[in-house]
């Protein structure tokens, strides 16, 4: 059996997050110390001797500018705080669902106030409701009928969401999709 070399199997990773020290490709970059003050334009040796001196690193922070930004800082506590502002900002994200809501075109009165309740707070919550109703046998004939329920949940939708697609037939049932105001 061949023996292979340990690395052959490793998956090659691209770096991740800035260039730091070393692994900054341009000659001249623009240095900021740690403590805010702008040094100017300084020959890339010269700026990691600087960083080298305070026991930090050297990281490019704007590296599309010309030259690359770069800031003396720590580099596990600059990732720190990256992990922090990503944190951050997921957890005020808000993640909108469609909520389906089915009817036929005979259901009953309580069934239809019970499911427009469930809509409103669906709708209150943040997320969009899709509304379908489904025919069965005969009834497609009666779309009317339909038309009417559709026209009614319009109307008691109407101050807490808006009609986002209008009511359609798609085969054997009727689409309405409410998004919240």
């Amino acid at each position: 059996m061949p023996e292979f070399k340990q690395n052959y199997f490793q998956k090659r990773t691209k770096h991740r997050g800035p260039r730091s020290n070393r692994r900054i490709t341009s000659t001249e970059v623009q240095v900021i110390t740690s403590d805010g003050k702008n040094l100017g334009v300084l020959n890339l040796n010269e700026a990691i001797s600087k960083a080298k001196n305070e026991n930090l690193d050297l990281i490019e922070i704007a590296p599309n500018a010309n030259p690359p930004v770069c800031k003396i800082m720590d580099m596990g506590k600059f990732k720190y705080d990256q992990q922090k502002k990503a944190n951050k900002a997921k957890k005020k994200q808000k993640k909108i669902e469609l909520k389906e809501i089915k009817l036929r075109p005979v259901t009953e009165v309580h069934d239809y106030t019970f499911k427009i309740k469930n809509a409103q707070k669906f709708l209150s919550k943040g997320d969009k409701v899709k509304f379908t109703i489904k025919f069965k046998g005969r009834e497609l004939q009666h779309s009317h009928l339909g038309n009417e329920l559709m026209e009614r949940i319009k109307q008691d939708m109407q101050e807490i969401g808006r009609v986002e697609l209008q009511p359609k037939f798609e085969g054997r049932q009727m689409i309405m999709v409410v998004q919240p105001l």
